[in-house]
């Protein structure tokens, strides 16, 4: 039987054989945080190619895989591809708006089955149970990303309307897309982009919830038995558009 002292000993021996990444530390809290991130995304601008391969290999170091496209219509062709490697075809996607564009003709003429989520509140209680089974019963999930981070790999993803959390939690297979946009260095900096969110001024359709997804779903037992995908995707793919999405 083990004892107490053997259990601790034994968690205590798996820590150590991962250092830690970074040392923690309390981040000041911006007077002005908008004014901050008008100038890291300022600064970025000039060096987001060094952010980006620093993401990717955070990413794929924590399970993530990562893919490119020249821009947004040739996205419906990479996620086709993960399909079909998954004999997957059902796929739930936020409202084409929030993506930044209708990339379901073209996911449906390589065959899948999308289905969009509405744009606004679905006040229909039969229709809203409709949705949650699309949901759940769905292969793949496409999204958009908020936030790329790269010291983490780190994908950050806001809910809201058009934009259900469900759809990057309940499919196995969550796939992300993103620009140069949305890339951040740090942890700290990622702070404050939540700062100025939450400071106002922000669309009112925005959700309450702001996911941080790090690879992934990753659940260990009692005896360290690692296992995917039991409290999300079991899979998680990150899409890098080269071509800005939005403007």
């Amino acid at each position: 039987m083990t004892t107490r002292t053997e259990f601790l000993s034994r968690i205590r021996a798996e820590m150590a054989k991962t250092a830690g990444l970074f040392p923690a530390s309390v981040a000041p809290r911006p007077a002005d945080a908008r004014a901050v991130t008008e100038t890291i995304r300022r600064e970025l601008a000039e060096r987001w190619g060094e952010t980006l391969e620093r993401f990717r290999k955070e990413f794929e170091r924590v399970g993530g895989v990562f893919h490119r496209a020249a821009s947004l219509a040739e996205v419906p062709q990479v996620v086709a591809g993960i399909a079909r490697e998954r004999e997957a075809r059902r796929l739930v996607a936020w409202d084409p708006r929030e993506l930044g564009a209708d990339l379901g003709p073209a996911l449906a003429a390589r065959g899948l089955e999308p289905h969009p989520m509405p744009a606004g509140a679905v006040a229909d209680a039969a229709e809203r149970g409709r949705l949650r089974r699309l949901v759940a019963e769905a292969e793949l999930g496409l999204t958009g990303v908020d936030l790329a981070i790269a010291e983490t790999g780190t994908l950050v993803i806001r809910s809201g309307a058009g934009r259900p959390r469900s759809t990057s939690l309940l499919p196995p297979y969550h796939v992300a897309v993103f620009d140069r946009t949305v890339l951040v260095e740090s942890l700290s900096q990622a702070g404050v982009f939540l700062e100025a969110w939450h400071a106002g001024g922000e669309p009112a359709d925005r959700g309450a919830i702001v996911s941080f997804i790090t690879g992934p779903s990753r659940t260990a037992d009692i005896e360290l038995t690692l296992t995917r995908g039991v409290h999300g995707p079991k899979e998680v793919h990150a899409i890098f558009v080269e071509k800005t999405i939005r403007g």
